[in-house]
C-alpha cells in the first residue's frame, strides 16, 4: 500500500462520500480513522492538471488533520489562546489609530506655535507609547503559544500514527512521496503550523487597520478637485482610491512576478532534505563506508546532491530578487504619495499641517495593509511547499492505516492459539505491499519448547516470512496466532544499538533501571563481553565502536535479561565465527530452555540446535513450504507438513 494519490474532478463521487476527521488527543493517543480513499482520476484530465489537483487535495488533507488542534479532542486552550489574540489585535489597532490622532494634534499645535497643548500632548504620547509596546508583546506572546501548542499538537499526532503497529517501518516497504519523515515531521510540520497562525494573524491585522484609516483617509482627504481647462472633475475620497490603487499595483506585480515562488520554494526544501539524508546515510554507514575506501564515491554523491540544493538555492534567490524590488520600491514611494496628493490642499489652505501627516500616516497604514501579501509572499509560499510534504506523509500513513483495516491489499490476521501451541501459522500468504506473492500456502504448528528452523535458499522469503511472525510484516492473509500471555522477543541480523549508557543499550527495550549494574555485568560475561563489564554505565558512541560481532553478543545479553517465551532470530549469528555461534546457541537452550525458538540460517551447523527443520522453495506465485523435518525425532509426533501436502494432492 503505498501513498493514495488519486484524484477526483470536483464533483466526482469523491465528494459524495461523508469526511472522516481525524482526531488525535492531547497526548497524541486516541487516532480517528483516516479520510476515505479518493476515487481514480478523471480521464479525461490532463497530466498537469491531475498533479495541480493532487497538489490541491495535499493542502486539504493537511487541513483535515490541522484543525482538529480546535476540535473536542483538541488542545484545551486552544480557543482561549485564539479569541485572546484576536483582542489583542484588535486593541492594536485601537492604539494605532490613537497615535495617529496624536499624530494630527501634535503637528497642528506646531504649526499654531501653541507650546501648551505641545506639552500636553507630549505627556500623553508616553502612555500611548507604553500601551502600545504592551500590547505589541503580549499579542507575540499569544501568537508564538498558539504556534508552539498546535506543533505540539499536531507533532504528537503524526508520530503516534507513524509510530504505531511498526508504520515507521513500513514505510521503507511501500512507494509513496514519504521520504525522510524525520525531516518533515521536525521542519516541515514546524513551518506547516507557525505560517498560518501569521498569516491569520497579519490578515485580520490589516483589514481592520484597512478599514478603520480608510474611513480616516475619506473622512480627512474628502474629495479632490482638478480643473482641466474649463472642464472640473471632482475624485471623491482620492486619498482612498489612490491608497487602493497603489496596493492594487503593487500586489499585482508581486503575484505575477513570484507566480512559480511556490514550487521553487518546495523544490528547494525537497533539495534540502535529500542534502541531509545523504550526508546521514554516511554517517550511518561510516563502518563499511571507511572499510571499502569508499570515500571518493560517497564524496561525489554528496557533491550531487549539495550541488542540487545550490541549484534550487539559485532560482530561489532569482525569485527573492524580484520580489525585493517590488516590495523596496513599494516602501521608498509610499511615505511621498500622500504627501504629494494632499499638497494642493495644504497650499490652498483646506488641509491643515496636522491633517496632511495624520492622511500620510494612514495613507501608509493603508497602503502596508493592503500590501501585506507583497511582504508575506514569500512565506506564503514556503507554507505550502511545507504543508504539502507533511500532507504526503499523512496519507501515506493513511494508506497503511487503511491496509489495517482490511481494505485493498489483503492483510495478515493475528490472533491467540488453541490448546498447548506456542505458535501457529494457519494458510498464511506473505505478500507485497502490491499484492505480490512472496509466501503462499504456509501451515505450521510450533509446540511450547521446540526450536524450529526456517531453511531455504535466498530470496525465497525467509526474512519476509519471519517479520511478519514479528508483526513487522501487515500484508499478506491467512492468520498469524501466539500463545496469549507470552512475550515475544526478536533479534534481527543488525541489532540496534541506542544512545547512551552501555546499560541502557543492554536493557533495551527495557528501561536501564529495570535490571542492577550486576545483572547486566552478568549477561555480558555469558556471553563473552567480559572486556566491557567496567563499562557498564559509560556514555559513549556504543553503535560505532562495537563491531558487528560484538552488536550480536550484545544482543544474546539482551535476549537472556528479557527471558522471553518465544524467540525470533533472524541470522542473528551471521557476524560470529562458528565457535562463537556455538556458544552463543549454547547460551540460549541452557539458559531459557523452556523457550520456544524460530530462526532464520544459512549455516548448516545450526541443525544441531534446533529440533525441527522447515524449508521454504521458491515457487511461481510464491515460496512454498516444501518440507517438515524432525531434527530430534519424537515418538507419536504427526507431521503436519505431510498431512498438509496429502490434503492438498486430494484437493
Amino acid at each position: 500500500m503505498g501513498q493514495v494519490q488519486d484524484i477526483a474532478r470536483p464533483g466526482a463521487q469523491a465528494s459524495e462520500k461523508a469526511p472522516i476527521i481525524e482526531i488525535a488527543a492531547e497526548n497524541g493517543a486516541q487516532v480517528e480513522p483516516p479520510p476515505p480513499e479518493l476515487v481514480e482520476p478523471d480521464p479525461e484530465l490532463s497530466p498537469e492538471e491531475a498533479e495541480q489537483l493532487r497538489k490541491r487535495y495535499l493542502l486539504t488533507r493537511f487541513w483535515i488533520s490541522a484543525r482538529g488542534y480546535w476540535g473536542k479532542s483538541g488542545d484545551r486552550l486552544a480557543w482561549a489562546f485564539t479569541f485572546g489574540l484576536l483582542f489583542l489585535i484588535v486593541a492594536t489597532v485601537g492604539f494605532q489609530y490613537g497615535v495617529n490622532v496624536w499624530n494630527r494634534s501634535i503637528f497642528d499645535a506646531i504649526e499654531k506655535r501653541d507650546s501648551a497643548t505641545v506639552f500636553h500632548l507630549t505627556a500623553i504620547f508616553f502612555p500611548l507609547a507604553i500601551g502600545s509596546v504592551i500590547l505589541g508583546v503580549a499579542q507575540v506572546y499569544a501568537r508564538m503559544s498558539i504556534q508552539r501548542r498546535w506543533r505540539a499538537w499536531l507533532t504528537n499526532s503524526v508520530v503516534t500514527r507513524w509510530l504505531a503497529s511498526g508504520r515507521y517501518y513500513q514505510l521503507n516497504l511501500v512507494s509513496g512521496d514519504h521520504k525522510n519523515p524525520e525531516y518533515r515531521i521536525a521542519e516541515d510540520l514546524r513551518i506547516a503550523t507557525d505560517s498560518p497562525v501569521d498569516f491569520i494573524a497579519g490578515v485580520t491585522s490589516a483589514l481592520l487597520s484597512a478599514a478603520t484609516f480608510i474611513v480616516v483617509l475619506w473622512t480627512i482627504g474628502g474629495a479632490l478637485t482638478l480643473h482641466l481647462g474649463a472642464a472640473e472633475i471632482t475624485i471623491p475620497g482620492f486619498l482612498v482610491i489612490a491608497a487602493i490603487a497603489y496596493a492594487a499595483i503593487a500586489s499585482g506585480s508581486i503575484m505575477t512576478i513570484g507566480r512559480r515562488f511556490v514550487q521553487v520554494s518546495e523544490d528547494k526544501n525537497q533539495a534540502e532534505a535529500d542534502f541531509r539524508y545523504t550526508l546521514t546515510r554516511v554517517r550511518e554507514n561510516g563502518e563499511s563506508i571507511a572499510l571499502l575506501g569508499g570515500e571518493t564515491e560517497e564524496r561525489a554523491g554528496i557533491d550531487r546532491t549539495f550541488g542540487n540544493v545550490l541549484q534550487q538555492w539559485a532560482r530561489l534567490a532569482g525569485q527573492h530578487m524580484r520580489t525585493t524590488l517590488v516590495s523596496q520600491g513599494s516602501s521608498l514611494i509610499a511615505p511621498v504619495v500622500p504627501l504629494l496628493l494632499c499638497a494642493p490642499k495644504f497650499l490652498d489652505g483646506s488641509m491643515t499641517l496636522g491633517q496632511v501627516m495624520q492622511a500620510a500616516s494612514a495613507f501608509t497604514i493603508v497602503q502596508t495593509a493592503f500590501g501585506w501579501l507583497v511582504d508575506n509572499y514569500p512565506r506564503l509560499a514556503d507554507w505550502n511547499a511545507c504543508a504539502r510534504r507533511i500532507a504526503s506523509l499523512m496519507m501515506s500513513l493513511d494508506a497503511l492505516e487503511r491496509a489495517e483495516r482490511g481494505d485493498g491489499i489483503g492483510r495478515i490476521k493475528r490472533g491467540e492459539t488453541s490448546g498447548d501451541a506456542m505458535l501457529s501459522l494457519n494458510d498464511l500468504q506473505v505478500t507485497l505491499d502490491d499484492g505480490t506473492a512472496v509466501v503462499g500456502e504456509t501451515e505450521v504448528v510450533v509446540d511450547p519448547g521446540e526450536r524450529l528452523l526456517v531453511a531455504g535458499e535466498s530470496g525465497t522469503g525467509k526474512s519476509t516470512l519471519v517479520r511478519a511472525i514479528a508483526g513487522l510484516w501487515p500484508w499478506g492473509g491467512g492468520s498469524i496466532n501466539l500463545h496469549p500471555d507470552r512475550k515475544l522477543f526478536m533479534l534481527p541480523q543488525r541489532p540496534y544499538v541506542p544512545s547512551g549508557t552501555l546499560r541502557r543499550a543492554v536493557a533495551y527495550p527495557g528501561a536501564a533501571e529495570d535490571w542492577s549494574v550486576a545483572q547486566v555485568g552478568e549477561a555480558l560475561h555469558k556471553v563473552g563481553l567480559d572486556h566491557l563489564k567496567d563499562k557498564i554505565e559509560e556514555d559513549a558512541p556504543w553503535d560505532q565502536t562495537l563491531s558487528g560481532g560484538e552488536k550480536q553478543r550484545l544482543a544474546f545479553a539482551r535476549l537472556l535479561l528479557h527471558s522471553p517465551d518465544i524467540v525470533v532470530l533472524d541470522e542473528a549469528t551471521s557476524a560470529l565465527d562458528e565457535k562463537s555461534q556455538d556458544r552463543m546457541m549454547e547460551i540460549v537452550t541452557s539458559e531459557l530452555p523452556k523457550a520456544t525458538i524460530v530462526s532464520v540460517a544459512h549455516r548448516a551447523e545450526l541443525e544441531a540446535f534446533h529440533s525441527r527443520k522447515i524449508v521454504l522453495e521458491r515457487r511461481k506465485g510464491g515460496a512454498k513450504l516444501v518440507s517438515d523435518i524432525d531434527l530430534i525425532p519424537r515418538k507419536g509426533r504427526r507431521r503436519l507438513i505431510g498431512r498438509f501436502l496429502r490434503q492438498r494432492k486430494a484437493a
